[in-house]
This record gives structure tokens, sequence and C-alpha cells, in this order.
């Protein structure tokens, strides 16, 4: 019960409601500038169907669906975030764990939702946010360079992952909630990235791998990876 208490029971994220409400007043004011101050009405209704595109897909953007993982989470990873897998390979890292690692990254683009899970059950070892460049963030430097949030977890069985959101060319902020020595669990949000980024995935060598490149993932439902 304790896990189910904790989820955020909202369908748009928090992250989103100011932004939602800023870009409604914003279109309704064009909009209606395009109705009143126009006899013909032929550019109202081209304005008006672009305002419905551009509106439905930040709703879709900050869309905060409750999911239920439902499945055993014993040395199970499961993907922080929906979108798609754009590096496997073994890294070497350097800011936490100084040795080599398997790094599985998500990109988001931007018809992904973009609330972020947490990849493992276990507790919160540490969290730290680094300033840095917005290049785009399928780059391989995107990874050491971009603005980015770095949440370690120890896992029940004491294993170490990392992950790491990262800001990408249009992404600005980055929203973490976790908190060190509190105890996270798969079916709760990490945190938040708006508008266009990617999470790195940092597993111990020997993990057997269960993705592959350009596949679709679903956070908190596809299972990246066995300890």
């Amino acid at each position: 019960m304790g896990r189910l208490k904790r989820l955020k029971k909202i369908r748009i994220h928090r992250e989103g409601t100011h932004t939602l409400a800023g870009s409604l007043l914003l279109l309704l004011i064009v909009n209606a500038a395009f109705y009143f101050g126009l006899e013909c009405k032929i550019p109202f209704y081209v304005v008006a169907a672009i305002s419905l595109v551009v509106y439905g897909i930040l709703v879709n953007f900050f869309r905060c669906p409750i999911r239920l993982f439902g499945q055993d989470t014993e040395k199970v990873v499961v993907a922080p975030a929906d979108g798609k897998i754009v590096v496997i390979e073994e890294v070497e890292e350097n800011d936490y764990f100084h040795d080599r690692r398997i790094m599985i990254s998500i990109f988001m683009s931007l018809v992904n939702v973009h609330a972020n899970w947490y990849p493992v059950d276990g507790t919160v070892k540490k969290v730290w946010h680094k300033n840095g460049k917005f290049m785009k963030a399928w780059l391989p430097k995107a990874s050491t360079d971009n603005e980015q949030s770095t949440v370690v977890i120890e896992t029940p069985e004491g294993v170490e992952i990392m992950a790491r959101q990262i800001a990408g060319a249009m992404a600005r902020r980055i929203v973490t909630y976790a908190e060190a020595g509190e105890e996270c669990y798969i079916d709760e949000h990490m945190g938040f990235i708006k508008f266009g980024s990617r999470v790195d995935v940092f597993l111990p060598l020997g993990t057997e791998v269960l993705v592959k490149l350009g596949q679709l993932t679903t956070g908190n439902q596809t299972v990246i990876a066995k300890l």
C-alpha cells in the first residue's frame, strides 16, 4: 500500500499547469483578434486550426499517465521515460562510480510524455545537479556537457545504479523530485524535463540488456535490463 499512496494522482503534470493556462489565454487572445478584427473569416479558421494542433501537442507533452508496473520488480530495470533507445554502450563513468558501466539512453521527442519514473526500486543515495550546455540531446557529448540532474539509487539487493536527466536543445528546465535517503519505487515519478531531452541509465557490467537500438520505450512499463 505504501507505494500506491505515494503515487501522484494527477492526469496533467503539475509542471505544466502554468504553461498550459498561459498558452490557452494567449491563443484565445490571438484567435479573438483574428475573429473580431477581420471581416474575412478564413484567416481566423486557419489560425484556429493551428492553435488547436499546437495546444494539443502541449497537452500531450504535459500528460501525466498513472501507470503501475504490476510485475515482480526484483533485479528489474524499467525504462524511466517514454521515447526511443538511442545509445547502448559501455562507457567510463567518472562522476560517481569511477569505473566502466553500461549506459542505456532514451531520447524523448516533443510528442512524448516527459514525466520520468524511477528505473528501480530502492533507496536514493545521492542527488546532484550540474549546469551545462543545451546541445541536441541525442548527441554523444550531451551526456557529459549538457545541463543535467543525476540520481544514484541502491536497490534492495545492494546494487547501485545511476539515472541522469539531461536537457536538450529546447529543454531549459529539469525538475527532480528525488532526495537523498528516501525510498523510491518504480511506480513513482523521479522528475520531469520540459521540452525535448533524454535520460541515461548507468548499469553494472554484466547486466543483461533487454532492449536494442531504435526500440521505443514506455516509461514504467518497458523492461530495459535485468541486474
